[in-house]
């Protein structure tokens, strides 16, 4: 019997601006080889471009994946851990099919997830499956902070995808927070 693996992974965590993303992929065993000659990893270790390449051929060589997100609200009426792993569990129930297992990046299971999981830190660096995801997450959540950049000018969106960079934090007290900003974060207190 075949073990259909699930990796799941999300971007947005530390970010000051926007949803948490998370996406959830499942490989076969005849996906791994040619995504690793591909150069599939960590989404950290790529360049935008590189990840960018990579978004078809994870999708058309995976059995199956999805994107699950959670929003600045329930970010701020959760905390950002909860929202996470809400993220992340939108993403598992996206999936078409079922997996029997399911490798989280990092250390804290999903609640209430009906499926096998085991953590795994660093996992995008072990697993290609949670790389796979790594990738499509970020890419995802990178062209939303482009297309928000239009929405919401000034916070330099398109090239701090939200992250608190110096000239983030510096629009944020000229401009003050715009109605997508993580209130609660440290980086948006006080302002």
């Amino acid at each position: 019997m075949v073990t259909l693996v699930a990796g799941v992974d999300e971007v947005g965590r530390g970010a000051l601006f926007g949803p948490v993303v998370a996406a959830a992929v499942v490989l076969s065993d005849s996906a791994h080889g040619p995504l690793k000659a591909l150069g599939v990893t960590d989404s950290k270790a790529l360049s935008a471009l590189h990840r960018q390449r990579l978004v078809q051929p994870i999708q058309s060589l995976a059995t199956s994946y999805a994107l699950g997100m959670a929003s600045v609200q329930e970010i701020e009426r959760l905390n950002i851990l909860q929202a996470t792993l809400l993220a992340m569990a939108r993403a598992m129930q996206r999936l078409s099919l079922r997996p029997d297992l399911c490798l989280v990046d990092g250390i804290q299971p999903i609640p209430h997830l009906d499926v096998v999981q085991k953590t795994v830190l660093q996992g995008d660096q072990h697993h290609l499956e949670i790389a796979a995801a790594s990738i499509l997450a970020k890419v995802w959540r990178d062209q939303l902070m482009v297309r928000l950049d239009r929405r919401y000018p000034g916070y330099g969106l398109a090239t701090n995808k939200g992250y608190g960079s110096v000239y983030h934090r510096q629009a944020l007290k000229t401009l003050g927070p715009s109605p997508q900003h993580r209130r609660s974060f440290k980086g948006c207190q006080g302002i």
